[in-house]
């Protein structure tokens, strides 16, 4: 990881010293270095860790990055990871070009590994994120969601850039086609199980480790699983007003919305859809012999469902 951070901080040189500065306070404010971290693991367990891993994984939270800076400006957020957001710090232009330029950046860097097949994963990646942003542009505030819309989502949100990560670790290796899909497979159910977790701790996390102030989604509308679950398993009066909150944004309302999430155990319940990809994550990887590197993965996941930021 060193050396991926030597990579970020070469690669983020730009002629305009704006870009450096947003460019410095977005990549160095305290993320897990999670997805970048599973390009290296799953390289390690294909076969060998190279320079060009080290490559990859700084592409990929390059284009993390971005996303999150998109994500601020259209959330109107002004805290992640217990820092002021960029957009509130900068202004919201600065932060979307700036995004841009990452993304610009990350493209220039994959051509520079002249690897088609690499290059075919992050362009596809990179539209399905998008896609998925807009998908959940589309479902705030709408009350009538599916779980399969909302996992659509997870999928197409936060997932597939987990499902990339892992799968150019091993095209990396030129590792076989079964080795291949059970480390892209990995990577998606350990995306999914993620996304679920966080949607859990925002509304029962504490605010200093998350980083956020919690009750976001609700503030912002966005009816995640926990929400969801409430709504269809709850009393009439108790689903319309957690309802009527998620249409209002009334964060105000978030005490008693939480009474009724435990009141229809929905969180137990999401917790149990999350253990369930997690596990799916780890027999995804049942292609590769035990080995340390195969181990670390595992316990990754079954970390996923388990953490508390």
């Amino acid at each position: 990881m060193q050396q991926v951070d030597a990579v970020i901080r070469q690669s983020l040189s730009s002629q305009v010293p704006l870009i450096n500065q947003i460019s410095e306070y977005i990549i160095h404010s305290g993320g897990k270095r999670l997805r970048p971290s599973l390009v290296l693991m799953s390289g390690d367990l294909a076969g060998a860790v190279s320079p060009a891993h080290h490559t990859l994984a700084a592409i990929i939270e390059f284009i993390h990055t971005a996303t999150l800076l998109h994500d601020d400006v259209v959330d109107a957020s002004e805290l992640r990871r217990g820092k002021s957001t960029a957009n509130h710090v900068y202004g919201n232009p600065a932060s979307v070009l700036v995004g841009d330029f990452l993304y610009s950046r990350a493209f220039q860097m994959m051509v520079k590994l002249q690897n088609m097949r690499v290059m075919e994963i992050l362009a596809d990646a990179t539209n399905v994120i998008s896609e998925g942003e807009v998908l959940q542009l589309l479902n705030v505030r709408n009350i009538g969601v599916s779980e399969q819309d909302y996992l659509q989502v997870i999928h197409f949100k936060t997932a597939k850039l987990f499902e990339a990560a892992t799968l150019l670790g091993a095209v990396q290796c030129q590792a076989n086609a079964e080795q291949e899909e059970g480390l892209a497979t990995y990577g998606m159910h350990l995306g999914t199980a993620f996304q679920l977790i966080d949607d859990v701790l925002d509304l029962t996390g504490d605010s200093e480790k998350i980083g956020k102030t919690l009750g976001n989604d609700l503030a912002e509308g966005k009816v995640t699983l926990p929400m969801l679950y409430a709504i269809q398993q709850a009393p009439a009066a108790q689903a319309d007003l957690v309802k009527q909150a998620l249409l209002e944004g009334q964060v105000s309302q978030l005490d008693a919305v939480l009474e009724i999430l435990h009141s229809v155990q929905a969180f137990d319940y999401v917790r149990a859809v999350a253990q369930k990809e997690a596990q799916l994550a780890c027999e995804a990887l049942s292609v590769f012999a035990p080995t340390a590197a195969k181990q670390a993965m595992l316990d990754l996941a079954n970390f996923s469902v388990s953490r508390q930021q």
